[in-house]
Order: C-alpha cells, then sequence, then structure tokens
C-alpha cells in the first residue's frame, strides 16, 4: 500500500472518530448542563451501564479484529456509522467481487472506503424519506404481508453473506479447502450450545471461534490440506494454455 495514502486515510480517520466521539460525549454533556440531570456519582453510571458493557464490549472488540482485515481503511467510517453486519459488510464483499478487487491491496481498500461511503450517504437518504413517508405508508408497513415478510429478511441476509465466503476466494489467493477450518468451531458451538445455551454471549463465543478457526487453519495449513496459490500465478497459468 502507497505509505502517503495509508498516512492520509488514517490521518483523517483518527480526526474524525475524534470528532464523532466529542459529539457522542458532548452532546449528552450539553443536554444534563441544560436540564441539570448530572449523574450523582460515576458508580451509578457503571451501575447502569455495566449490563450493556458486558454485553457489547466483546461483541465490538470481535467485529474490530474480524471485519477490520476486510474493511481496510474503510472501518473508520463503517464503525462511526454502524450498521455493520447487515449493510456495510455486504456492501463491501459485493463491491469487491464486482470489481474484481481483493482485500488488503490498494485497489480492494480503494472500493471498500467508496462502499460504505455511498451506503452511508444512501441510507442517510433512505432515513429522510421514511421519516416524511412514515405515516402515508403505515398502513402498508404494518399489513400481516410485509410483517411476515420482515421476519426472513435478516436470515436471507446472513444467508447471503455467508455463501459468499463459502468459496476459494482469499484476497490475492485461492485458498482450496478452508472451508475445512470452519468445522470444528461450528460443531464445537452446537455442543456447547446443546448442553450450555450461549444466548448473550455471543460477543465471547465470536472471539473464541477467531482463535480457534485460525489455529485449525493453520493446522490444516502445515498438514497440507489447504493449499494457497497466488491468483496471479493462475492467471499466468491460464494464459500459456
Amino acid at each position: 500500500m502507497d505509505k502517503n495514502y495509508e498516512k492520509s486515510i488514517h490521518r483523517i480517520g483518527r480526526i474524525g472518530v475524534i470528532i464523532a466521539i466529542g459529539f457522542m460525549l458532548g452532546i449528552p454533556a450539553v443536554v444534563c448542563q441544560v436540564y441539570d440531570v448530572w449523574p450523582k456519582s460515576v458508580g451509578e453510571i457503571f451501575a447502569v451501564g455495566g449490563g450493556l458493557l458486558a454485553v457489547f464490549l466483546p461483541t465490538n472488540i470481535a467485529e474490530v479484529l474480524s471485519y477490520t482485515p476486510l474493511l481496510g481503511s474503510a472501518a473508520y467510517l463503517t464503525f462511526l456509522t454502524g450498521n455493520v453486519m447487515n449493510l456495510k459488510i455486504p456492501v463491501v464483499v459485493n463491491a469487491q467481487v464486482l470489481t474484481d478487487t481483493a482485500q488488503g491491496t490498494d485497489e480492494g481498500d480503494t472500493i471498500a472506503t467508496i462502499g460504505v461511503a455511498v451506503s452511508s450517504i444512501v441510507t442517510t437518504l433512505i432515513i429522510v424519506l421514511g421519516v416524511i413517508l412514515l405515516v402515508p405508508l403505515r398502513p402498508v408497513l404494518t399489513s400481516p404481508a410485509v410483517q411476515t415478510a420482515t421476519k426472513y429478511l435478516l436470515p436471507a441476509l446472513f444467508g447471503g453473506i455467508f455463501l459468499s465466503f463459502v468459496n476459494d476466494d482469499c484476497g490475492e489467493y485461492v485458498a482450496k479447502g478452508k472451508c475445512l477450518s470452519m468445522i470444528v468451531p461450528v460443531a464445537l458451538v452446537f455442543v456447547v450450545n446443546a448442553f450450555y445455551p450461549l444466548g448473550g454471549k455471543e460477543g465471547f463465543v465470536v472471539l473464541i471461534c477467531m482463535g480457534l478457526t485460525a489455529l485449525c487453519a493453520l493446522g490444516l495449513y502445515k498438514a497440507g490440506k489447504i493449499k494457497m496459490t497466488l491468483k496471479s500465478d493462475l492467471k499466468k497459468a491460464e494464459g500459456k494454455e
């Protein structure tokens, strides 16, 4: 990756994050000051937010560790605007597939950033339209047919995302047999969940599965079950044929 581009994009990303944090903390502080509703103590804040932190902190750490290699510098904008798994990740994956770019490259990083930026703008426009048209469209949105259909939106979305990764594509490489690395983690989750429900502990589960999957992939690679080949080498071989 070009060093000047990398430095500039990280500098802009950090500045954006600092500004966003300022807004996130500043607006509640202003409201508390205006209406004189400051918390009585720091302990009171942790008492209220402790449960939320226990649930969301591991999940957020898992998202940053797992999605940043795919998003690249687009991670700054992605985690600021939200809707990571159900919107930004599908956008980035489809954008890189359609443009035939690989994650971890300058081209893939640029395409991911453009995709996230455009999706954020489109989402904002849709929200504005939704606010304007909410009352006129309420009879349609609350109809039994639409309510039934919305139950299948997330399963369909996550199913599509899952299938997009069940292949041999691995950035600049073709990884034959890479899906073998997920057999042990998936089986372990099913077995453990059968005896000890994992609901509400998804963040910890994802972190553990990430490490276990990496170990399985490393072991399978050393055993020769997963074979890595550069896409450029495959294209050269096809050209010679």
